[in-house]
């Protein structure tokens, strides 16, 4: 089951393309979606998340929670709605193109990609272009 929380004003666009989308990731690893929760918040709950659960004292973009059981993907995965307005306009994208980036990035780690090393992250990003193509194709 896939879960969308709000924390903040926020509401996705047209929210039933999100669960097919990101089962269809799942799948393409021959993986099972199990419980996903993506919860949407501001930077300072994400912050607050950070620093009780991982004792970071910065602001980041997503943290996700791992509770992968065998084959099902399973977690949390909180997401900065400012983080995320903020990194498309750096990134020069759009405000969904850089959603669905972290989105998915969320489910790549969970999936078991890494993003620490140099390598790591290139094939992490290469799988979230390939995640982000998914999404603008209907199956």
């Amino acid at each position: 089951m896939i879960e969308f929380v709000n924390e903040t004003e926020f509401e996705l666009n047209d929210i039933s393309l999100y669960p097919d989308w990101l089962t269809r990731i799942i799948n393409g690893h021959e993986k099972e979606v199990g419980d996903l929760c993506f919860i949407f918040c501001n930077d300072e709950y994400l912050h607050g998340i950070n620093m009780k659960y991982l004792n970071h004292d910065t602001y980041t973009d997503i943290i996700t929670f791992d509770y992968v059981d065998g084959n099902y993907i399973s977690g949390d995965i909180f997401i900065s709605l400012e983080r995320i307005k903020e990194n498309a306009v750096v990134n020069r994208v759009s405000f969904l193109n850089e959603l669905l980036r972290v989105m998915s990035h969320g489910v790549l780690h969970l999936l078991g990609f890494k993003d620490k090393t140099e390598s790591d992250a290139k094939e992490m990003r290469l799988q979230e272009d390939k995640s982000i193509n998914m999404f603008h194709v209907e199956q």
